[in-house]
Formats: C-alpha cells, sequence, structure tokens
C-alpha cells in the first residue's frame, strides 16, 4: 500500500506509477495501454514516460530523459502519438475556415467534436460573449454522451497564428488539439499554429490533424 490517507491513495490510484520489469512486460502497462481512457507513468531506463488514453487519442510520450542511476529496469517502449478517431475530414477545415473569415476582422472560434459510438466528426461553433480584432471569449462546449472534443480552435482573424499566454492557462489541464489561424483574407494566408495539449504539456503534432492537410507549424 503507497498511501494510509484515503486521499491520497485515490489521486495515486488514478494516475499509477509502474516500474518496467527487465522483460519489458507489464499486466498493469498493458491494461493502461489498452484502456479506453486513463492515464499513468511508466518508469524504465530510458526514462518515465506518460502513457495517456482518451477515446480518440493513444499518447506515449517521454517526460523525462533517461535516469543517469542504474536501474534494474526495461526500456518504456517506442513513442506513439495515434489519432484513435482517425484523421478528420477535410471539408471540416473548409467549413471552419470560411466561419472565421465570415467573422473578419473580429477572431471566431469552432470545435471539431467526435463521436464515439458513431465515429462520425461533426463541428460546434461556441456561445461567444466576447469577440474583437484582438480579444474572443467562448465557451467550451457542454457534450451529450459519446461525444468528445477532438479539437479546439480559433483564430486571430488578419494577424499572425501563434499561441498567447491566455492560450496557455485555458489549455494547461486540457487534453485536447488545440489550433490557432491567422494571417486570414491576407495574400499569404491563412496561417496554422498547432500543439497536443496532454498531461499538462504543449507537444508539438507533426502534421495537421484534417485528411489531406500536411501542414503543422
Amino acid at each position: 500500500m503507497l498511501a494510509d490517507d484515503p486521499t491520497a491513495a485515490a489521486v495515486l490510484a488514478t494516475v499509477p506509477c509502474y516500474p518496467v520489469p527487465p522483460n519489458g512486460r507489464s499486466p498493469g502497462i498493458d491494461a493502461l495501454r489498452a484502456a479506453r481512457a486513463g492515464h499513468g507513468l511508466a518508469i524504465g531506463k530510458d526514462g518515465v514516460m506518460l502513457i495517456l488514453r482518451r477515446p480518440w487519442l493513444a499518447l506515449d510520450v517521454a517526460v523525462t530523459p533517461p535516469i543517469c542511476a542504474y536501474v534494474p529496469f526495461g526500456s518504456t517502449g517506442e513513442l506513439k502519438a495515434d489519432l484513435r478517431c482517425g484523421l478528420i475530414p477535410h471539408e471540416h477545415l473548409i467549413s471552419v475556415l470560411d466561419h472565421f473569415r465570415a467573422a473578419l476582422p473580429n477572431e471566431a472560434a469552432a470545435f471539431v467534436i467526435w463521436n464515439e459510438a458513431t465515429k462520425e466528426f461533426a463541428l460546434h461553433f461556441p456561445a461567444v460573449d466576447e469577440a474583437t480584432p484582438s480579444r474572443l471569449v467562448y465557451r467550451t462546449p457542454v457534450l451529450p454522451p459519446d461525444w468528445h472534443v477532438v479539437c479546439d480552435i480559433h483564430s486571430h482573424g488578419a494577424g499572425p497564428a501563434y499561441f498567447s499566454a491566455t492560450d496557455d492557462a485555458d489549455d494547461a489541464f486540457a487534453t485536447k488539439i488545440s489550433l490557432v489561424f491567422g494571417r486570414l483574407g491576407q495574400p499569404d494566408g491563412p496561417m496554422m499554429a498547432s500543439r497536443l495539449c496532454a498531461g499538462g504539456m504543449f507537444l508539438p503534432i507533426p502534421r495537421s490533424p484534417f485528411l489531406g492537410d500536411y501542414h503543422a507549424v
């Protein structure tokens, strides 16, 4: 037993931590990787790995460099960032960009959501409390059962695409793909900034999550 306090025990059960046996196999780690949802840590000779699962995402990412001291553990395994839901249909990207251009000169927002039961994607355009060319306040949707937020997207109008300090605070404890589009209506646009938010980290993504669109900035 790792903790006598019930609250501490519940926290440790929610985010378990497993040493990797020398042969690399562990029922606990295998169950974590196969889970529909959950996350935990694997500790191996090559460092600490976050294993995070959501219905739409399978992520195995290193959170520390290799451990300098000798530990009799095996390897945590290969890194992974797989969209269990698959790539988002390209027509949703077109619809999002059309919505953002229609909102110019103001900023705008959209969510890509995914249904775990039917495997369909959809767009949700959120309630906006304030929209100007330099400020946007919008509401994260409360979704019915089986629906999950995959992408949280907003625009910077005609300005450049980047993640602000406000974006960092909003994204800090979420698991989602975060996208910002800028240079809308400009000859050199649109411009996209992208990241995967998971485990309190902001991770680069190697390509666009939209089918047929290969750019990720």
